[in-house]
Parts: structure tokens; sequence; C-alpha cells
């Protein structure tokens, strides 16, 4: 489950905002979606599969942060 951001309250998470991974810093953007997951453009952070990690280290997705641009 997601805990990496708002304690794993993924009702918390905007369908637009942007995820960073904390250990390799890969940034998941919904608008862009993950080709290496087959995961579509417009998928929000909690809407990806259970079994979807990060692309580039496969970290799981707890480990990741909310992105802000405040």
């Amino acid at each position: 489950m997601f805990e990496g951001s708002f304690l794993g309250d993924g009702g918390k998470l905007a369908d637009t905002d942007r995820l960073e991974c904390g250990i390799c810093w890969s940034v998941y953007d919904p608008a862009e979606g993950d080709p290496h997951w087959n995961v579509p453009a417009g998928t929000p952070f909690a809407q990806l599969p259970e079994h979807w990690r990060c692309p580039t280290c496969d970290a799981p997705q707890h480990k990741f942060m909310v992105l802000r641009n405040d």
C-alpha cells in the first residue's frame, strides 16, 4: 500500500500529483503514464496496479513521495 506521503492515504492524492521515488528520484507523472509497465497516460498514481514498481530501480509504491509546486 502507498505510504510515502499522507501516511498512505491515497485519497489525499490529486489525480494530477506527480510522485518521486525516494530511492532513485525517478518521477511518476500521470500525464505521461509509464510505458515500461504499460500504464496509459492519464493514470493517477492512486490508480496504479498493485504490482506496479519504479521502472528505474524497482522500488515499491510506498517509497514514492508527492512533488509539490509551491
